[in-house]
């Protein structure tokens, strides 16, 4: 659906990938690659892959992980499609968003961002048809088939983030004046995992969720940060059944199921949703 620049004054046109840190970039990896993800290209100078399926993109960095003492596997990035990434960039800082240093990601590209919830970087890439940001700093793997089909028709349908309690409206503030996102009705939402705020993208093809800590939190490490990805696809039951002959298992509990609404599952240290999807398209 096209919108007019009054309403989606950056252009943003979807995700362009999301970046993980990892310890464990060889677990992870494989876990990714369960889920339907091929490694297509290694960083020419840094411990970074570059794992694709369909239209998405997954950097996995073990650079960032090992400079910053992350143990394990974190969610720590993502970029947004836009119609200029510099003039993005400069909107959002205009507006108060705190700039980030351009070479602190995977990219040595000038990749302009803005710092998100924790320590995550919300970054804005204007090249993604022709000519790619990948094409600069990583080189192919050999004999890999870079256009390689997603599962089922999996696509990114959006991004998770725990917040502090009563700062949803803050954190809505941010992405409705930075981004021009909207805040969805009460009750309407998608998936298994209905908690917290729905925020849609001025694009509309994929969704944040804001995620406030329950009302006991003393046994709980509650932080602010990116949590996890949510998988778009029309039909969950079919992706399911591909997705379990892969070998993913998914989360079966009483406050949590899989149906068609949606499933979730836990692979390589992370938890990944997979959400009935309308958005077609990654």
């Amino acid at each position: 659906m096209q919108t007019s620049p009054q309403n989606n004054p950056l252009g943003v046109n979807g995700i362009e990938y999301v970046e993980y840190a990892s310890s464990e970039p060889i677990a992870f990896g494989a876990a990714l690659e369960t889920l339907g993800f091929q490694a297509v290209a290694r960083h020419r100078s840094r411990e970074i892959v570059h794992f694709r399926a369909g239209g998405m993109n997954i950097i996995v960095n073990s650079h960032a992980a090992h400079q910053s003492g992350i143990e394990g596997t974190e969610l720590i990035a993502f970029a947004l499609r836009v119609r200029d990434a510099a003039s993005a960039y400069s909107y959002c800082v205009d507006r108060g968003a705190w700039p980030i240093d351009a070479h602190a990601g995977a990219m040595e590209l000038n990749i302009p961002g803005i710092a998100g919830v924790g320590n995550s970087t919300i970054y804005f890439v204007d090249r993604y048809d022709e000519f790619q940001i990948y094409d600069v700093d990583f080189k192919p793997i050999p004999g890999v088939n870079r256009n390689n089909t997603a599962v089922e028709g999996m696509h990114f349908f959006g991004v998770v983030q725990t917040i502090g309690a009563d700062r949803a409206q803050e954190w809505s503030d941010f992405y409705r004046e930075l981004l021009d996102f909207r805040i969805l009705p009460e009750g309407e939402y998608f998936g298994v995992l209905p908690k917290g705020v729905l925020l849609e993208s001025p694009c509309e093809r994929f969704y944040l969720q804001l995620v406030q800590p329950p009302e006991s939190t003393a046994d709980i490490d509650w932080s602010e940060r990116l949590t996890r990805v949510g998988f778009g696809a029309v039909d969950i039951p079919a992706l399911v059944s591909a997705l379990s002959e892969r070998g993913v298992r998914f989360v079966e509990a009483t406050h949590v199921h899989t149906s068609e609404r949606g499933a979730v599952c836990y692979l390589g240290g992370t938890s990944f949703e997979f959400v009935r999807s309308h958005l077609g398209g990654a």
